[in-house]
């Protein structure tokens, strides 16, 4: 199954586009009390999964044979969706309502969507203001010349390379997570390149903001 679509839950995503996904996926899977949020907007979870302490009452009874429960606590409710979604075979294109409410989920989320993009390649996790993506090693990637794009590095050691951005990156290691923040791209495809096999996030804002 194609286009699956993790709902997180955190603050439901607003911008239209983010709407239209939801609505045209074909698959989506809720972490928790998303399920409540999806159903609010006019649409059915194909499935819920986390240990169900903030789903309802009302919903996990009604979508019981769709609800998932894993009983560890060492991992939050994302990282048990992928988990999921990866024993069972579906591939992951986007996640949803990662960010807004609590800043301290929102990183936390980052977290495990870079562990998990490795299984699931060209995956994005999609805010109201931009996107993530992650690789390891190297990449290539689109964006429209002008537009900013932040890096940010899980292994202060790992030395980055570039070409096509504004700041050059020469056997730099980012140090610290604002180290690589609001570069621009003056050439595409632009490339990036690191000596250690660490995911590196990528973060770009929406053209339209620009």
């Amino acid at each position: 199954m194609g286009d699956v679509i993790i709902l997180a839950d955190g603050e439901f995503p607003r911008r239209p586009q983010l709407l239209d996904m939801l609505v045209k996926a074909e698959c989506v899977v809720c972490c928790d009390g998303a399920a409540d949020k999806l159903l609010a907007f006019g649409r059915e979870p194909d499935w819920i999964v986390g240990d169900l302490d903030s789903v309802s009452p009302a919903v996990k009874s009604r979508f019981s044979d769709r609800a998932v429960k894993f009983f560890e606590q060492e991992t939050n409710d994302l990282a048990k969706s992928f988990r999921f979604c990866f024993e069972r075979g579906l591939m992951v294109s986007a996640v949803l309502g990662a960010a807004g409410m609590r800043e301290d989920h929102l990183l936390g989320n980052l977290g495990q969507f870079a562990e998990a993009s490795g299984n699931f390649p060209g995956s994005r996790l999609y805010t109201d203001t931009g996107y993530f993506c992650s690789f390891s090693g190297s990449g290539s990637f689109e964006a429209l010349i002008g537009s900013q794009v932040s890096i940010f590095s899980f292994d202060p050691a790992a030395k980055l390379n570039s070409t096509g951005l504004k700041y050059p990156l020469k056997d730099l290691a980012l140090s610290w997570w604002y180290s690589g923040t609001l570069n621009e791209v003056i050439q595409t495809p632009f490339t990036l390149e690191s000596d250690r096999k660490m995911p590196i996030l990528l973060f770009f804002k929406y053209p339209d903001l620009i």
